[in-house]
C-alpha cells in the first residue's frame, strides 16, 4: 500500500483539529485544550525554532563558500532583493485595488463599531501594539541597517527575532571562507557541509510529528477564537484580504509556470508541507527549517540559492503582510476616515508598507505594528488609532494565518525564480529520515 504523503496527513491533523476543537467547545472543554493539547503545538514550534539559527547558519556559510566567486553573491543578492520588492510591491497594489473597488467598510455598522470599541480599544494588547510602533517609528532613517549588524554574534543566535544579525554574520564569514587558502578553509567548511546534512535530517525527524502538532494548534486556535458575532460582522472585510491572498497565490504560479517553466500543481505539491506549517504557526520564521527542506529537495534549488534567498526572505519578504497593509488601512478609513481616502495617502500606503515590510519580524503579530506604522504615516488621527485596532482584531488572528502562508509561498517563488536565472533549478533530490537506517 502506498504510504500517504506527507501533506495529505497534515490536512488531515489540521481538519480534526478544527472539528476536535469546535466540539470541545461546545461541551465547554476550552481549558482542556489549553492544558493538554496546546502544549504538544508549542513543543513543535519551539523545535522548529530550536534548528532555525543552526541551519541558517550552517546552509548560508556553505552556500556562500561554494561560490568560489564572490561577485556570484553579489550577482544573487541583487536579483534576490530586486524580485523581493516587485512581489511586495504587487501584493500591495492588488490590495489595495480590491479594497477600494468591493468596499468592504460600507458594510460594518456604527453598532459594530462602538461593540468592537467596547470590547478591544482599551485592552491591554492594543496598548502594547501602539506602544511598539510607537518605538519603531521613533527610529532613524537607517537604524534598521544599524540593527542588521551584530555587535556579539552568540547573542544574535540566542535569539531568533534577531535573524538578520545571523544572515550577515554568516554572509561575512562565508565570504572569508572564500578569501583564505582553500586548505586552510576546507576544515572549517567540512564542519558547516556536516552540520548542515545533520540540521535537514533534524527536520525530517521533527516533520514525522507534524500531523499531531498541526491538530494541536488548530485544535486550541478554535477554542480561544473571539465572539463569533463580530466575526460574521467583519466577514467581508476579511473576504476581500483571502480573495487578494488567493490572487497573489495565482500570481507566483504564473511566475512558476511561465518563468521557471514548472508545473504550478507540482510546485504547489512539493511546498504544501511548509505552507501548512505557516497557516498552522503563523511563523514564517518557524516554517523556515521545513521551506528550506522543501525547496531544496523537492524543488530542486540549489542550496547555494536557497541558502541565501529563503533566510533573507523569511526577514524582509511579507508579501501577505504587505497586502493586508493595504486593505486594512483603506477598509479602516473607509469605517472611522473617510476624508482621508485620497490618492496621495494611498500612494503613502504603498511605500510605507514596502519599507516596514523588511523591518518587520517574521513572528504572529507583527503585521499589526506594521499597520499602526502605515496608518501614522497618512496622518490617520492618533486618538481613534485604538479604535482602528478594535475594527480588526477579531479576525486578526485566521488572516493572520493565511497572510503567513502567503509569505512563505513567495519565499519559496523567489527562491525558484532566481534559482531558474543563475542556471542553479535541478532535479529534485528527495532525502528520507530513514535513508541511513539499517533496514531488516
Amino acid at each position: 500500500m502506498k504510504k500517504l504523503a506527507l501533506h495529505w496527513k497534515i490536512l488531515i491533523g489540521m481538519v480534526l483539529g478544527v472539528v476536535f476543537g469546535f466540539t470541545m467547545a461546545s461541551f465547554n472543554y476550552q481549558q482542556f485544550v489549553l492544558d493538554w493539547v496546546e502544549p504538544v503545538g508549542k513543543i513543535f514550534v519551539k523545535l522548529l525554532k530550536l534548528i532555525a539559527v543552526p541551519l541558517i547558519l550552517a546552509s548560508l556559510i556553505k552556500g556562500v563558500s561554494d561560490l568560489k566567486d564572490i561577485s556570484k553573491f553579489k550577482n544573487m543578492g541583487v536579483r534576490t532583493i530586486f524580485v523581493y520588492i516587485l512581489t511586495t510591491i504587487i501584493a500591495i497594489t492588488i490590495g489595495l485595488g480590491l479594497v477600494n473597488v468591493l468596499k468592504p467598510g460600507e458594510g460594518i455598522t456604527p453598532e459594530t463599531v462602538t461593540m468592537l470599541k467596547e470590547k478591544y480599544a482599551t485592552s491591554g494588547k492594543a496598548q502594547t501594539i501602539l506602544s511598539n510602533a510607537q518605538k519603531q517609528a521613533e527610529a532613524g532613517p537607517l537604524d534598521f541597517v544599524v540593527d542588521m549588524v551584530p555587535d556579539n554574534a552568540v547573542t544574535a543566535m540566542s535569539d531568533n527575532k534577531l535573524m538578520l544579525q545571523v544572515i550577515v554574520f554568516a554572509i561575512l564569514l562565508g565570504i572569508c571562507v572564500l578569501l583564505v587558502p582553500e586548505e586552510k578553509a576546507k576544515p572549517l567548511k567540512d564542519f558547516f557541509d556536516s552540520l548542515n546534512e545533520v540540521i535537514l535530517k533534524l527536520v525530517d525527524l521533527i516533520m514525522l510529528s507534524a500531523p499531531y502538532a498541526v491538530f494541536a494548534l488548530l485544535a486550541t486556535v478554535v477554542v480561544s477564537a473571539d465572539d463569533p458575532d463580530i466575526l460574521i460582522a467583519l466577514l467581508k472585510y476579511a473576504g476581500v484580504v483571502v480573495l487578494g491572498l488567493i490572487l497573489m497565490i495565482c500570481f507566483y504560479l504564473f511566475l512558476i509556470a511561465v518563468y521557471a517553466k514548472k508545473s504550478p500543481l507540482w510546485f504547489l505539491s512539493q511546498i504544501s508541507p511548509a505552507q501548512l506549517l505557516a497557516f498552522s504557526t503563523s511563523s514564517s520564521a518557524a516554517a523556515l527549517p521545513v521551506t528550506m527542506e522543501r525547496v531544496e529537495e523537492h524543488v530542486g534549488v540549489d542550496k547555494e540559492v536557497s541558502s541565501f534567498v529563503l533566510p533573507v526572505g523569511a526577514t524582509i519578504n511579507m508579501d501577505g503582510t504587505s497586502l493586508y497593509q493595504g486593505v486594512a488601512a483603506v477598509f479602516i478609513m473607509q469605517v472611522l476616515w473617510p476624508e482621508g481616502l485620497v490618492f496621495s495617502n494611498q500612494l503613502m500606503i504603498i511605500l510605507t508598507a514596502l519599507l516596514a515590510s523588511i523591518g518587520s519580524a517574521a513572528v504572529p503579530g507583527a503585521g499589526m505594528v506594521m499597520l499602526v506604522i502605515v496608518l501614522e504615516a497618512i496622518g490617520f488621527p492618533s486618538d481613534i488609532l485604538p479604535i482602528a485596532l478594535a475594527l480588526i482584531f477579531a479576525v486578526d488572528r485566521p488572516l493572520d494565518m493565511c497572510r503567513t502562508t502567503v509569505n512563505v509561498t513567495g519565499d519559496a517563488t523567489v527562491s525558484t525564480i532566481v534559482a531558474k536565472s543563475l542556471g542553479k533549478l535541478g532535479a529534485p533530490k528527495v532525502k528520507n529520515w530513514d535513508d541511513n537506517y539499517p533496514k531488516k
